[in-house]
């Protein structure tokens, strides 16, 4: 399996474990409006903004701030100026959440754009959504999940992605060892 690949099963089933709860001070008004506030807050650093899209305002659990620390830092380590959204839709929905992907570049600082895929689980609460927290996502959840994505990699969406990141990185060779180097 190529290393691009396999970073990005890592990255998926991380951003998968930590997904779900509201936004203060940030649009909760549809499952893809939130997970843009999400990114947007993750590339900008604000901590906070993050929390909320969560819907955890005080006591954030242990993995959910692990997760939101080293989402941060990895925004950091690639020197983010700012990120350009490209596509956010849902994969599926039942009773219980909305399964959402969003694609974004990473306007780097020699204004290249790393093209990034993530997915996310959204709850809905008091009309409000807010992306699920890992403590909320089941096994159940998980599995469906697994089997919405595999279709999903079907989608011109995705292959779209998976062409913008080869091209990226065959332009930029050693990208993913610098980056990975950081990152730890």
């Amino acid at each position: 399996m190529k290393r691009w690949m396999k970073y990005f099963i890592v990255g998926v089933t991380v951003l998968l474990i930590f997904s779900m709860t509201g936004c203060g001070g940030v649009s909760h008004k549809s499952p893809e409006k939130v997970t843009e506030e999400l990114i947007n807050a993750y590339a900008n650093g604000k901590e906070k903004k993050v929390k909320d899209c969560y819907n955890e305002k005080k006591d954030t659990e242990d993995s959910l701030q692990s997760e939101i620390t080293a989402t941060i830092k990895y925004f950091q380590v690639h020197n983010t100026k700012k990120v350009n959204i490209q596509e956010c839709d849902i994969i599926s929905e039942n009773d219980k959440y909305t399964y959402v992907y969003i694609t974004y570049n990473m306007v780097l600082e020699d204004d290249q754009e790393y093209p990034c895929i993530g997915t996310y689980m959204i709850g809905k609460k008091d009309k409000s959504y807010y992306i699920l927290p890992p403590s909320q996502i089941t096994d159940d959840m998980r599995t469906q999940a697994a089997t919405d994505y595999a279709n999903f990699m079907t989608k011109d969406v995705y292959k779209d992605y998976a062409k913008a990141y080869e091209k990226f990185i065959k332009k930029n060779p050693g990208y993913e060892d610098k980056i990975s180097g950081k990152v730890s």
